[in-house]
């Protein structure tokens, strides 16, 4: 990504329309301490790229003609971002200033459906999302993906245990073809570190380990403000090796006294003895496999996603204890639970298509991502700007 003194000048102006609303020239000209011809050509140059109009000024108290002010045009596109699952497609759509515009559920992919099949039920998924939203916006220009497995620096699926009909397919290419636009992907928890990382529980924070616990156990790390991959695509899909109790073929935990864990803690909240037991010896081996991994990758934070991150300081509390317990060092290891859980990895497939794909989305490809404000926070954003 660039940096502030390696964008151009027409990338400096957009982004302070984008993020600090409608102005004038000569406000522009001031804020980015250019002169006032370079912000003309620059917005010259963004109105012929559709990214910026007229704006209406604000009520002033000054006599006379108002300033002609210019905005950012929120409304030219959408950008996707789509967490595929076998419990659920959920679809995230955002305007061009990050503003989520709709967020819908669709169904989970049939798991012994054929690889067209399921990428059938992805694009009805998001067209569905697209056909709700009422306010004119253009059309997509970006989708970003996130699906469990390992997906290589070209957006292939490597491997999944989940998705096992993905794997070989050119999955990028054909939901290309259908959406019509760039189509990006990677792996879930990867992506939902970058959302709890963009504007989740760890904004500001740099050095991140996010885990993933439900049925699986899976991470996602953040390092220097950056996902990290890893030369073989394979970073964070440690739960079958750094926490023991785990099915080898499927990463699956095994519970003996319930079905899941929701259960598990819901029998254990309820006085049964054996399911306490259960929880107990659970969370101290997902300690064990946490102060190995800060003890090598050294986060400033631990975020714990997830379905059983509802469970909150149920979890938490007894975790941040048996952690530091087995790290032994004083150390300051904030352990806490994601602000997005379940609908993290489509806000971060959104990031993701944001980065991976800003010569599409905007022409600009020095411009930086916005930052998301999700559906529950998009009046309040609107309002502001």
């Amino acid at each position: 990504m660039a940096t502030v003194a390696e964008q151009t000048i027409v990338a400096r102006t957009a982004l302070r329309l984008r993020d600090g609303g409608p102005t004038t020239a000569t406000d522009l000209a001031r804020t980015l301490e250019i002169s006032r011809t370079s912000v003309e050509n620059a917005l010259a140059q963004l109105q012929d790229a559709g990214l910026v109009a007229d704006a209406q000024p604000l009520p002033g108290r000054g006599a006379g003609r108002p300033a002609r002010h210019y905005g950012f045009s929120a409304t030219a596109g959408l950008v996707a971002g789509v967490d595929v699952g076998v419990h659920s497609v959920r679809v995230v759509l955002s305007d061009l200033a990050g503003v989520v515009v709709a967020h819908e559920r669709a169904p989970g992919l049939d798991p012994d459906a054929d690889a067209a099949t399921q990428l059938d039920a992805v694009v009805a998924a998001i067209d569905a999302a697209v056909a709700t939203v009422r306010t004119p916006h253009g059309g997509l220009r970006a989708v970003g993906v996130a699906l469990p497995g390992i997906v290589d620096d070209s957006g292939r699926v490597v491997a999944s245990v989940i998705l096992t009909a993905w794997p070989g397919v050119d999955v990028a290419r054909l939901l290309r073809e259908r959406l019509g636009c760039p189509v990006v992907l990677d792996n879930g928890v990867r992506l939902a570190a970058v959302a709890e990382h963009h504007l989740g529980a760890a904004r500001l924070v740099d050095d991140i380990l996010y885990l993933s616990v439900g049925a699986r156990i899976a991470a996602g790390i953040i390092l220097d403000g950056r996902p990290r991959r890893g030369p073989h695509n394979a970073a964070g899909d440690i739960g079958r090796l750094a926490f023991r109790g785990i099915d080898e073929d499927t990463g699956q935990i095994a519970w003996r006294t319930a079905d899941s864990g929701e259960e598990v803690f819901a029998l254990a909240e309820s006085g049964h003895a054996e399911a306490r037991a259960e929880l107990t010896g659970f969370i101290d081996e997902l300690a064990r496999g946490i102060a190995t991994l800060a003890m090598t990758i050294d986060p400033a934070m631990v975020v714990i996603g997830g379905g059983m991150s509802l469970a909150r300081e149920a979890l938490l509390a007894p975790l941040r204890t048996a952690v530091m317990r087995r790290i032994r060092i004083p150390v300051d290891l904030p352990i806490v639970a994601a602000r997005l859980g379940g609908e993290a990895a489509a806000h971060g497939a959104v990031v993701f298509a944001f980065i991976r794909c800003a010569d599409d989305v905007t022409g600009l490809p020095d411009l930086p991502p916005p930052p998301i404000a999700p559906l529950e926070d998009a009046a309040l954003v609107a309002a502001d700007r």
